[in-house]
């Protein structure tokens, strides 16, 4: 497909609408993470992988040409999951946050300079029609982009279904932000197969996360209004201890007192999320 030789208004607007809920989708997450000092449930390896994946994204939309607002989203994009995965550093591994900054900074700056190479080498290709390796390039953001979003169902598995350490403020924004630059992508002259799949691989999972946690509130509903009666707080039920992941990290026994007995921790409160 040929680079996008005119950008229609409203693909303009759609895009411009895209890129600030992605400006400050994970501003939210951010937050939550500062302010409670932790990030259990939120994996690394998802800001990491995401990170990662927006320089393929990055090379690929700007050799396309798409409408500048999606040119810039990658960027940024990029810029925020690297704040977060350095959280997840100081806060989960107890990083000093000197050290997770520098070596944050210093993996921002080398995507950067990969993506700024990429540019250069690839353009001169395409606008002479070989496409191929672009579209690799296309393809290779698309399988990142569904990557970043596994690690998130495998902390949910551990918990039985309920999300815990992703803020929903956030997810809902980058929802938003994925939902708007499709649809500028779908208003341009000519739509972007690959481009498209991006975001909606994104939508999807992000979905997915979202109908997980409604069904663990359907299914635990009795017990939080058990909680809230007792006056406790739901992860101190006993019950509620399934829903935990277990103090070696994985999967949590759907038995109360399963996991405690049979690694000799009795006698130890039930790590919380």
């Amino acid at each position: 497909m040929a680079p996008q030789e005119s950008i229609p208004v409203t693909a303009d607007v759609l895009g411009t609408i895209g890129t600030v809920f992605w400006c400050v989708q994970l501003v939210p997450q951010i937050w939550y993470n500062w302010k409670q000092k932790k990030t259990d449930g939120l994996p690394g390896a998802m800001m990491f992988i995401w990170a990662l994946c927006a320089v393929p994204f990055g090379v690929y939309a700007v050799v396309q040409n798409f409408n500048v607002p999606v040119q810039i989203q990658p960027q940024i994009f990029c810029v925020l999951c690297l704040v977060s995965w350095c959280q997840i550093l100081v806060y989960n591994h107890q990083w000093k946050p000197w050290k997770a900054s520098l070596l944050a900074a210093s993996i921002g700056g080398a995507y950067g300079g990969v993506e700024a190479l990429l540019i250069l080498t690839l353009r001169g290709p395409y606008d002479r029609g070989v496409s191929w390796p672009i579209i690799l390039i296309g393809i290779i953001a698309a399988i990142l982009l569904a990557a970043g979003l596994l690690p998130p169902y495998f902390e949910i598995w551990k918990r039985r279904g309920r999300v815990v350490g992703i803020n929903f403020v956030f997810l809902t924004v980058d929802w938003l932000g994925a939902l708007f630059s499709l649809l500028a992508l779908l208003t341009q002259n000519t739509f972007d197969a690959l481009g498209g799949v991006l975001y909606i691989i994104c939508l999807a999972l992000e979905l997915g996360i979202f109908v997980s946690q409604g069904i663990w509130l359907v299914r635990t509903r009795k017990l939080r209004k058990q909680a809230k009666l007792a006056g406790m707080e739901f992860d101190d039920l006993p019950e509620a201890r399934q829903y935990q992941a277990s103090p070696s990290g994985g999967r949590a026994s759907s038995k109360p007192g399963a996991d405690e007995v049979g690694m000799g921790l009795a006698a130890e409160p039930f790590q919380k999320d």
